[in-house]
């Protein structure tokens, strides 16, 4: 029974993911002003090399960085980039290997992204974990921009530091009562890929990312989180 039910949801994810609508930027956000996108992790360290960088977290650049210039056309001026930027000997190489460390390459963010003519407006926030807001300026800049009430995230990985901060926007909203609307592109988030075979050579654990980025986004919109397809 457990595989037939398990077998049935499977199916389920998949129509539902396929079923995404698109998000009219012009059309659904009232006032830009009270918007803002979110980057997570969008850093050559994910990208395009080091440990970590995947392919995949790499497709990400072209569509954000798109709506990263949409945005701005359409009047929106509040820009977070949430990155790692990692002591030497951080506690999370433990879980994961070293990547992204301060004052490396790995740990800058992407060209394309650096060189926007309006990313002196970006707020950076720093990270050392794969949450965004532990021992971070994200709760400051939150706090002072409490009319923000759009949130639109991008990023890798979908089930890892992306889903800790659209979650985590969400969940603080929540526990005040506040209504903050956090939208999440399907196509400008995305996770690493792993087969079990390859998992098994270097003895990690492997990641089905087609599986993975379907059920967290999933998990996002279960929790009140707006998955859309793609942002227009």
């Amino acid at each position: 029974m457990a595989t037939k039910n398990r077998a049935a949801f499977l199916k389920w994810l998949d129509d539902w993911y396929a079923g995404l609508k698109d998000f009219d930027l012009k059309k659904q956000v009232q006032d830009p002003a009270c918007a803002a996108v979110c980057s997570e992790d969008l850093i050559n360290g994910f990208c395009y090399e080091g440990n970590l960088a995947s392919p995949r977290v790499g497709a990400l650049v072209e569509p954000v960085v798109k709506l990263f210039k949409d945005a701005y056309a359409l009047g929106v001026r509040n820009f977070i980039l949430v990155q790692d930027s990692h002591t030497e000997h951080a506690a999370e190489f433990k879980s994961f290997p070293p990547h992204c460390v301060r004052g490396t390459s790995e740990a800058q963010t992407v060209s394309a992204l650096r060189e926007l003519p309006f990313a002196g407006e970006f707020f950076i926030v720093k990270k050392n974990s794969i949450h965004p807001a532990v021992d971070t300026e994200l709760n400051r800049w939150l706090e002072t921009h409490q009319d923000i009430d759009t949130f639109i995230v991008v990023g890798d990985c979908t089930d890892l530091c992306t889903y800790q901060l659209a979650m985590y926007i969400k969940m603080r909203a929540n526990a005040r009562d506040w209504t903050r609307r956090v939208i999440v592109p399907a196509n400008a988030v995305d996770t690493y890929d792993m087969s079990v075979a390859a998992a098994a050579k270097i003895g990690a654990m492997p990641h089905d990312a087609d599986l993975i980025h379907e059920f967290f986004l999933y998990h996002m919109a279960l929790n009140g989180i707006q998955v859309v397809r793609a942002i227009t």
